[in-house]
């Protein structure tokens, strides 16, 4: 039998023609593995006929073609004019097929059943096992270790057929008119289009573009009027605009489905670890002296009842009750969605009382006029001011006061435990009391100004 391996007794340069005995074909083996060579007479096309010499080529994934894609034949011929190419062809094939047998009857029965499970994944696709493998080696090269299934999703997020284009600054605009045709507060818009006019401004680029570690870069970067980087609560409040706005633009098509940056950035809890800080009274009376006219109430509402800041530029002239000693916190105006009864108390009374005839809001301007308006009294009595700090105030001088913190709560708007944990011993007693005597006037029972600056 003649073969083609080192045991060959017919070489692959012999010009004779050695068939099997009783057969129309010679093989050419390596180990176990036999590739037959067939003699075949074809006709010219103009006179007489040639001789072909044909290889049956079986080394194909069983019902796929070399594109991977299926076929209905599982042999392929290979036909050659010159036997001694021929001769080396099925030399080289039968070679292939042994080295594949010889894989074969090393696998455990594990690897077996890996390899099933792997057809059989990839019977829906039409892609061969070979064609797979070879594929995943590619891009494994490419990107320089198994990151394909995140180049996968980043190529569909990407991907210009299947998103509509559309910069960051217009689905930012979107945003706010659908807000504001649904009916959101006026502060919830305003406070949305300043975050993200923020992000606008410095992301000029399509919104389906943006990843996550831009977000995250951004939310980094973010720094607060003093230059210092943001608190725990406000970066957290950034992160949950930020979130919205994408959540928005995947609902409309402008990112990928399951495509939202934001949803990979950290998650901040929003507490912060740093001491609550509040205002002593002389550091009070000095802000009180260099607030403006219109500024005035909404210093005293936060410092003397604890009302948010929030609560303040949603609150009307209407809600304050001087008579009833009373202000009337409505549940859409709060930050719980819970109505609530803020006492007046006597000094807060006398600073309230040369407004009593107005109407409208208290504060007239808006969230940014609001803090503009207090930086402005801030620089000018050289008091530096202190975040939340006169709700904080109030807690802490009120909880001295009284020592209920269930009470304080219900006027704070916020839960007993809370009241409790954070403000516990933070005042004294006799602190409390120059606390709620500033006053504009000195009564028999209130302290004016003066007295508390000094």
């Amino acid at each position: 039998m003649p073969t083609y391996a080192d045991n060959a007794h017919v070489k692959a340069s012999s010009p004779r023609w050695t068939p099997e005995q009783g057969e129309r074909y010679e093989t050419a083996a390596v180990g176990n593995s036999t590739v037959k060579i067939y003699r075949r007479q074809r006709r010219r096309a103009r006179r007489g006929q040639r001789v072909i010499y044909e290889i049956a080529d079986y080394s194909d994934p069983q019902g796929y073609r070399r594109d991977g894609k299926r076929r209905q034949t599982r042999r392929r011929l290979l036909g050659f004019h010159n036997l001694a190419k021929a001769r080396a062809a099925a030399k080289r094939l039968a070679g292939q097929v042994a080295t594949g047998n010889a894989a074969a009857a090393q696998m455990l029965p594990g690897d077996a059943a890996s390899y099933g499970r792997a057809v059989e994944l990839l019977r829906t696709t039409g892609v061969s096992l070979e064609v797979a493998a070879s594929t995943f080696t590619k891009c494994f090269e490419l990107l320089k270790g198994d990151a394909l299934m995140d180049a996968a999703r980043f190529y569909a997020q990407h991907r210009v057929d299947q998103v509509t284009q559309r910069l960051v600054k217009d689905v930012v605009d979107e945003l706010v008119e659908n807000r504001t045709g649904q009916g959101a507060s006026a502060r919830y818009v305003e406070d949305l289009r300043n975050r993200l006019d923020r992000f606008a401004k410095d992301n000029v680029a399509d919104i389906s573009a943006i990843s996550t570690a831009d977000a995250s870069r951004w939310l980094d970067s973010l720094k607060g009027r003093n230059g210092r980087a943001l608190g725990p609560r406000t970066k957290k409040n950034f992160r949950t605009i930020l979130y919205t706005l994408f959540q928005f633009a995947e609902a409309h098509g402008y990112v990928s489905k399951g495509m939202n940056p934001v949803a990979g950035v950290e998650r901040t809890s929003g507490k912060s670890g740093a001491p609550i800080e509040i205002f002593t009274p002389a550091e009070m009376a000095e802000l009180i002296k260099a607030a403006s006219k219109e500024l005035l109430p909404a210093l005293c509402l936060g410092g003397f009842a604890g009302l948010r800041s929030a609560e303040i530029e949603r609150l009307e002239w209407k809600d304050v009750d001087l008579a009833a000693g009373l202000i009337h916190v409505a549940k859409e105006k709060t930050k719980t969605r819970s109505r609530r009864l803020v006492p007046i108390l006597p000094n807060l009374a006398a600073w309230l009382t040369p407004y009593c005839r107005r109407k409208g809001r208290v504060w007239n301007g808006n969230q940014l006029d609001l803090s503009e308006a207090r930086a402005v009294a801030v620089k000018k009595s050289g008091v530096a001011w202190k975040n939340n700090g006169l709700r904080h105030s109030f807690i802490s001088y009120r909880l001295a006061q009284i020592q209920n913190a269930a009470q304080v709560s219900l006027e704070a708007g916020n839960s007993p435990a809370m009241v409790f944990q954070n403000y516990r011993e933070l005042v004294k007693p006799e602190a409390a009391m120059a606390w709620f005597t500033i006053a504009p006037d000195r009564p028999a029972n209130v302290v004016g100004l003066e007295k508390a600056a000094g």
